[in-house]
């Protein structure tokens, strides 16, 4: 099997240093790590606690370590889950670009002037739901502004005249309306949620996400991107990610890299997720994504991360989360290397719609299935597509899904909990 080098330095172009096939597939690259990381990661793959400080050894990895950091994530992600790689074939339904916050490197957000609608309608959503059925997709996506209500008062009268209190309860209803009309299982990422609004979601969600981002303080000061973003503050949305722990919520979350916090940050993320995880048993998915600049942002000319950061990103999340939380970088932000993180320790690609493109990344296409299924078999893994809720939340906890959901998951899985058919059904 030939597998491609990775090159790592400030840009793809011009590699610093690169991590060559035998790095990465040899056995003895473990050992370029210095002892002090050696005794961090020994503690890791043996499965035993470390210390916040412990992980925070990690930021210290240089370039030569690299390929050791990802050899040792590489070993936790067979170990938890073989050589099965996943992926969600789904439909992205944007229900409402509308939002109260003001992120300084999103795209996604509209203003009532540049909307083309407020919100979908019940019959558009039905429209992009069936036609996603009939390409086999198993997910509808619903991805929204938060509480665009609060900041514009064409969303509060358009949602009023429709007899719904908020943006969320709109939501609610339209995940009902697909249960009941199509196969489609909803997953919603509405952004922050009260005790009462996630109950009711999880009676027609199978699951749900909010990405952490970042604890960085520092990124809500006046100038920094979540200045303006309320709902991104720190202590917020850890609050709805345990939250939906005590509500048994299978929960999809993650890291944004790249828009200005550090290493350290990013480990204090992911510390969090895992400390969450630890107490709940809900993180079910974490995703780590590289901010990519867009044209007409305030952050339009700032630096992407490189493949070097995102691939010690990656490892990491591994090595602090562990061998049985399921990782995924989204392909389509990494077009040109995507598969070089299946040897950092991923086993997901999150969701691929054959049918609508990624409306917050509306410049990143999916990959295509067929050369999806071709780069991860070429690292002698497995492309198998899942459910918006994984396996291990159906089917060996029982209180993390509605009883009435239950019957419209098993109308689609195979005895594994993966969607009946394989990768066969779509390649």
């Amino acid at each position: 099997m030939t597998l491609p080098s990775i090159h790592i330095g400030p840009d793809h172009s011009s590699p610093i240093y690169s991590i060559t096939q035998d790095d990465l597939t040899k056995g003895d690259s473990f050992s370029r790590l210095n002892s002090t990381l050696q005794l961090v990661v020994h503690k890791l793959l043996e499965g035993r606690d470390i210390e916040f400080t412990e992980a925070c050894l990690l930021e210290k990895t240089t370039p030569r370590e690299l390929s050791g950091l990802c050899e040792a994530s590489r070993h936790l992600r067979d170990t938890g889950k073989g050589s099965t790689i996943s992926f969600s074939p789904k439909v992205f339904i944007p229900l409402t670009h509308l939002c109260r916050d003001f992120c300084d490197y999103c795209t996604f957000r509209q203003s009532p002037a540049e909307a083309g609608s407020l919100f979908l309608s019940p019959e558009q959503v039905l429209s992009i739901a069936k036609a996603g059925q009939k390409l086999g997709c198993t997910e509808a996506l619903f991805t929204l502004g938060e509480r665009p209500e609060q900041r514009y008062p064409e969303a509060k009268t358009w949602l009023r005249d429709r007899g719904f209190k908020s943006t969320l309860d709109y939501l609610t209803f339209i995940c009902s309306l697909v249960l009941k009309e199509t196969t489609l299982l909803p997953h919603s990422n509405p952004g922050t949620m009260s005790r009462i609004e996630m109950s009711k979601l999880k009676e027609v969600n199978v699951s749900l996400g909010v990405m952490l981002e970042t604890l960085s303080f520092n990124l809500t000061k006046p100038g920094q991107p979540h200045h303006r973003a309320p709902s991104k503050w720190p202590n917020v949305r850890r609050k709805t990610m345990d939250l939906a722990g005590r509500l048994k919520i299978p929960f999809t979350t993650g890291i944004l890299t790249g828009i200005g916090e550090s290493k350290i940050d990013r480990i204090e993320a992911l510390w969090a997720i895992k400390q969450s995880n630890k107490t709940y048993g809900h993180i079910q998915e974490v995703i780590i994504q590289n901010f990519q600049a867009k044209k007409f942002t305030p952050m339009a000319d700032h630096p992407n991360p490189t493949l070097h950061d995102t691939l010690w990103t990656t490892a990491v999340a591994r090595l602090i989360l562990g061998p049985d939380i399921n990782i995924q970088v989204p392909p389509n932000l990494n077009s040109n290397t995507y598969p070089l993180f299946l040897l950092a320790g991923i086993n997901d690609w999150g969701g691929i719609s054959p049918l609508t493109k990624d409306f917050v990344n509306p410049e990143a296409p999916w990959p295509t299935l067929e050369r999806l299924n071709r780069e991860t078999t070429a690292y002698g893994l497995n492309l198998r597509p899942r459910l918006p809720i994984y396996p291990e939340y159906f089917m060996n906890k029982h209180d993390y899904v509605s009883s009435s959901l239950r019957t419209n998951i098993s109308r689609l899985v195979d005895t594994d909990g993966f969607v009946q058919g394989g990768i066969n059904r779509y390649v």
